[in-house]
């Protein structure tokens, strides 16, 4: 009887186990959570509520009608919106959302969608200067009173970084309130944590109850992660800050003078939708400035995307939204939050790293990273067994993988084992390792992640190595009878060169929902950042990891995200009439796109310089961001104009236009002339058409008597002119427009990339530009 490996079964059964699951869901008797949107206007006079009116609609399509009252029909409905969205969110089976999405008054329905976290130096890298600096950005920045609304897994309030000693009182206009829980009482906040949430009666509804005893049900972070952004947005100073002495230093969050409102949405299964509507519409009517979400699903239309709706509703009443781009990097078009009216960032590094080696016994020695402090340390002066489970053929192995139940200890034990990256965490391979009774552990990047080395905190002694390297120690361990390796860690090394460079694992362009609209909009630090971190978990994240550290180290755009909040929230206190549109415009048009040894910005995952799909208008500089000179100023009107070029229906427009009864303006040919502050000009497949004409509005925020001169870069495949060239503003908050037109020389089988940059002496207003041919169908 032909039989499967055991560590052939468990990596069929990692991979079957969520398909299962997903194919269980679809009974179409089955109850599932679904979001409404309803026309807010459109409630009969005698209904003396709209939900009153909302519950009515749900209980009239209900399979078995309810009696009125009856808890069964109160249950249907979990959550109800009311400030950037209007609905609610209900329990329904197939049958009962198909009869409400045609009745009168219902705008769409979503089904609930998942989603999932993207988951120090940063401040002095970015230029920010200490605290006790007399820069712009510490002129009292807490009596502007910013607040940015964090929505993750909740905040460890007694972190260090939550202390509010000097802050002011709340602000007045703050509506929010402190909801309290296990863990988490009215004292947990302050002036600096001025409001604390918890959404999850949609994740219930999937899942089933949460364990009180296993998960705080309330605002305490019990992950790391909603911690760990909530500092990198606007934590206070912390002198000292280390994690097992890496990183040593003042922790401080981008707007130390900012306050913290937090929303827990994301739970141990995971983010749901309809949690994170219901978050985004409470904390809008809150009053938040800015919204910080470090989470994404897949792309969807503009209409079937709630989070976007939802973005687009928040955007209308004056927030700034910020998400992560996600870590599907470097595949192509793998980008999500990719709507205009949402800043989306991807990563990059920093100038810091945690070197440490790999000698083999050849005498060679590797160079790697790592976080790794412990007891347990192998010794410089001797070499140890060296082992890979994997073989010479390229097709996958469990064992190489170093995935639960693989390893035998009798071949791994007292060894050091290379495992290659995939499938499974990072740590876990080398808790795996562990338990078979390695004595050290060589983690190799595969293809997918190339030469980018990103350092954790192990369970045992490990070093993280690139792909090229990788494949020379699997190749010694291989071929040599005696392999043997010993593993050194070497501390923090700051002054790295190149950096910035944009991680692999940061999501690329380009934005196929839209071509016309660049993104990432912009990079931020996402490697390797330290902030606080919970109370309740190893900063490993494994069970087992019984270290408890008041500070990690993490990567990913989860971390970038938070970066460019707290920047918002910062020139938000400076310029508090400016809207989200000229926020996001100073960010990217201020933005460099080259390095420390003052070359274009690099991919981590090629080596070679990367494109506005990969960095989008390049990375973050919070101080020119301060003083832009000119913006590319947009208001809701003008999103939904852009949303009226998307080939929409009426029906697919209303979920947009129903707050402000907006209608389309007509306003502009084509999706690329959006005022937005990045530039793509999209040929269509018609070989015959040769010339296309964009158009921009810029707005003086500098001086009032200002001269702007445009300087283009050349491109291969089109001639590129500016009318007029020379741009002259007589007064503050003028708009001058110009158009940008693009002739075809010779169309290109790939995108091409430059820039456009207005200057008067003092600024430089940089917009990334890309041509893109689309090819004829054959």
């Amino acid at each position: 009887m032909f039989e499967i490996p055991v560590k052939w079964m468990v990596f069929i059964l990692t991979i079957y186990l969520p398909f299962n699951i997903v194919v269980s869901m679809n009974n179409p008797l089955t109850r599932k959570t679904y979001i409404v949107q309803m026309d807010r206007s459109a409630k009969p006079e005698y209904f003396t509520s709209h939900l009153e009116w909302y519950s009515s609609k749900v209980q009239s399509v209900l399979t078995k009608p309810e009696i009125e009252g009856n808890a069964d029909e109160e249950d249907r409905i979990i959550y109800s919106y009311e400030t950037a969205f209007h609905g609610v969110a209900a329990k329904l089976n197939e049958e009962e959302a198909e009869r409400l999405e045609e009745a009168d008054g219902v705008v769409a329905i979503f089904p609930e969608t998942k989603y999932q976290l993207h988951t120090t130096r940063s401040p002095m890298f970015l230029g920010l200067e200490p605290e006790d600096s007399t820069s712009v950005w510490s002129e009292k920045l807490a009596g502007h009173d910013v607040i940015v609304g964090v929505l993750d897994t909740g905040i460890w309030p007694e972190s260090e970084s939550f202390n509010d000693t000097g802050m002011t009182p709340v602000p007045t206009h703050w509506k929010g309130m402190c909801e309290t829980g296990r863990g988490f009482q009215k004292h947990h906040c302050n002036k600096k944590i001025v409001g604390a949430r918890v959404f999850y009666r949609g994740y219930e509804a999937v899942t089933g109850k949460i364990n009180g005893q296993n998960e705080y049900k309330s605002p305490r972070d019990q992950d790391g992660h909603g911690t760990h952004t909530a500092a990198t947005v606007a934590g206070s100073p912390v002198r000292g800050a280390n994690l097992l002495g890496y990183a040593h230093g003042t922790a401080r969050g981008m707007a130390p003078g900012a306050r913290i409102a937090v929303y827990k949405v994301c739970w141990a299964g995971g983010c749901f939708s309809s949690d994170i509507l219901s978050a985004v519409d409470r904390a809008v009517a809150d009053g938040v400035n800015v919204l910080s979400i470090s989470l994404g699903g897949g792309v969807s239309s503009y209409y079937r995307d709630s989070l976007s709706i939802a973005a687009f509703g928040s955007m209308e009443m004056g927030v700034f939204v910020s998400c992560s781009a996600g870590n599907a990097g470097p595949e192509p078009a793998s980008l999500t939050n990719v709507s205009p009216w949402i800043t989306t960032v991807g990563a990059s590094t920093m100038d810091r790293d945690f070197p440490a080696t790999a000698r083999l016994g050849t005498g060679r020695t590797i160079s790697g990273v790592s976080l790794y402090k412990g007891r347990r340390t192998l010794s410089i002066r001797k070499q140890y067994p060296l082992v890979y489970m994997g073989g010479n053929s390229s097709s996958l192995d469990p064992s190489s993988l170093c995935l639960e139940g693989t390893l035998n200890p009798r071949v791994v034990a007292g060894k050091i084992v290379i495992c290659e990256r995939g499938i499974s965490p990072r740590v876990q391979k080398g808790q795996v390792a562990k338990q078979a009774g390695a004595v050290g552990m060589i983690l190799a990047n595969t293809a997918a992640n190339g030469e980018e080395l990103v350092a954790d905190c192990h369970l045992l002694p490990a070093v993280a190595v690139g792909e090229k390297e990788g494949k020379l120690i699997k190749s010694y361990a291989l071929t040599s009878r005696n392999a043997t390796a010993t593993l050194a860690f070497r501390g923090t090394s700051l002054g790295i060169r190149p950096s910035p460079v944009v991680a692999a694992f940061s999501s690329r362009g380009p934005n196929l929902l839209t071509l016309e609209i660049l993104k990432p909009d912009i990079v931020a630090p996402g490697v390797n950042i330290l902030a606080a971190w919970t109370g309740d978990l190893g900063p490993s994240s494994l069970p087992t990891d019984h270290r408890r550290e008041k500070f990690n180290i993490l990567s990913g755009t989860s971390m970038s995200c938070p970066h460019v909040s707290g920047i918002a929230a910062l020139l938000k206190a400076r310029h508090p009439e400016w809207s989200p549109a000229a926020i996001k415009s100073a960010l990217m048009t201020t933005a460099y796109v080259h390095d420390n040894t003052h070359n274009p910005l690099k991919d981590a995952s090629t080596a070679t310089p990367s494109t506005p799909f990969d960095h989008g208008a390049g990375h973050i500089n919070p101080m020119k961001a301060q003083d832009p000179g000119l913006i590319y100023d947009l208001e809701p009107q003008d999103y939904f104009d852009f949303l009226c070029t998307q080939k929409l229906t009426p029906t697919q427009l209303k979920v947009f236009g129903k707050y402000a009864n907006r209608s389309c303006r007509h306003s502009l040919a084509n999706p690329g002339d959006l005022n937005y502050p990045s530039i793509s000009a999209v040929f269509p497949d018609n070989t015959s058409i040769k010339v296309l004409t964009l158009h921009r509005t810029v707005t003086n925020v500098g001086l009032p008597t200002s001269t702007y001169h445009v300087v283009v870069s050349p491109f291969k495949g089109a001639t590129v002119k500016v009318q007029p060239e020379i741009l002259n503003f007589t007064r503050k908050n003028q708009k001058l427009s110009y158009k940008i037109i693009f002739t075809t020389k010779t169309r290109q089988t790939m995108p091409e990339f430059g820039g456009l940059v207005w200057k008067d002496g003092a600024h430089k207003v940089r917009s990334p530009i890309a041509i893109i041919w689309l090819t004829p169908l054959t």
